[in-house]
Formats: structure tokens, sequence, C-alpha cells
């Protein structure tokens, strides 16, 4: 005899539903917005050193390498360049 379906214990694609990220959270956005605030007060206080200082130069590229460093998490990785399966 087959079990009898529930509506609630199944999901279109088999896969349990993922839980909410912590950063669309109310404390992940109270966090990012408290670490923002800090990191500017951090760099008010802290200006004339800053800016005083040559490494200002380096920063466009520390960011150019960051990103490439942290966006392709969010697409993959480099496994999908150039197979051609796009059709």
């Amino acid at each position: 005899m087959e079990k009898p379906s529930t509506h609630g214990d199944h999901h279109p694609q088999g896969n349990p539903p993922r839980p909410p990220s912590f950063w669309k959270s109310r404390a992940g956005i109270y966090l990012i917005f408290a670490l923002v605030l800090g990191g500017l007060l951090l760099g008010y206080e802290h200006r004339v050193h800053i800016l005083g200082s040559g490494l200002l130069i380096w920063l466009p590229l520390l960011l150019c390498v960051g990103m490439h460093f942290f966006m392709h998490g969010g697409h993959g990785g480099h496994g999908g360049h150039g197979k051609g399966d796009d059709q």
C-alpha cells in the first residue's frame, strides 16, 4: 500500500528548503551597519595617516584582486567558462 502524500513533505525539485542567509536577517543587517559605521569612524579618525602614506596608491589594485577573488564564488568559479553549451 502506498504512503498517502501530504502537502507539506515534498518539494518541487525534491530538495528541502534552505534556511535564510544570516546576512539577510535582522541581526546580519545590524552587524553590517555597525561594521560600516565603525569603519567610517575609524577612517575619519585616522585620515591623516591614511592619506599621508604611500599605500593609498595600491588601493585600486587591491580592490581589483579582492573583487576577482570574492566575486567568482557567486557564479560558480572559473569552471563554466568556454564550454559552449549555452545554445
